[in-house]
């Protein structure tokens, strides 16, 4: 079973893992959802800091392997009707450099736009 440690403070995250929670309905794979903003201590589960949750998306795989960030949704995306192909287009070595560096910049912002309006 995989694991995604989300925060849903952020309306940009929640719509996201909305979107990708409606997609994974017909998968045959399980997934919890953990929302870290309800269960601020849940992020000791993955020995992670609540803030580097709050700003990036995390995710465990069926071994307890921890995926942070543009790897987490590319674990996701591996589950997903529709958007398997394009997750082994983004594992590819270059699409993942790339795809790393655009995550964390626009996840930084994000977290730095939602800490200044409060939301935490």
């Amino acid at each position: 079973m995989k694991k995604v440690y989300y925060n849903s403070a952020c309306p940009v995250c929640a719509a996201g893992i909305r979107r990708q929670r409606s997609r994974l309905e017909s998968c045959a794979e399980t997934v919890e959802w953990i929302d870290v903003q309800v269960d601020n201590e849940a992020v000791e589960n993955i020995n992670a800091d609540l803030e580097f949750v709050r700003e990036r998306l995390h995710v465990t795989d069926r071994d307890g392997n921890l995926h942070v960030g543009a790897d987490a949704v590319c674990e996701l995306m591996a589950i997903t009707p529709g958007q398997r192909l394009v997750a082994r287009l983004a594992r590819l070595p270059v699409a993942r450099s790339l795809l790393r560096a655009a995550y964390n910049a626009f996840a930084a912002g994000l977290y730095r736009w939602n800490r200044r309006a409060g939301r935490w």
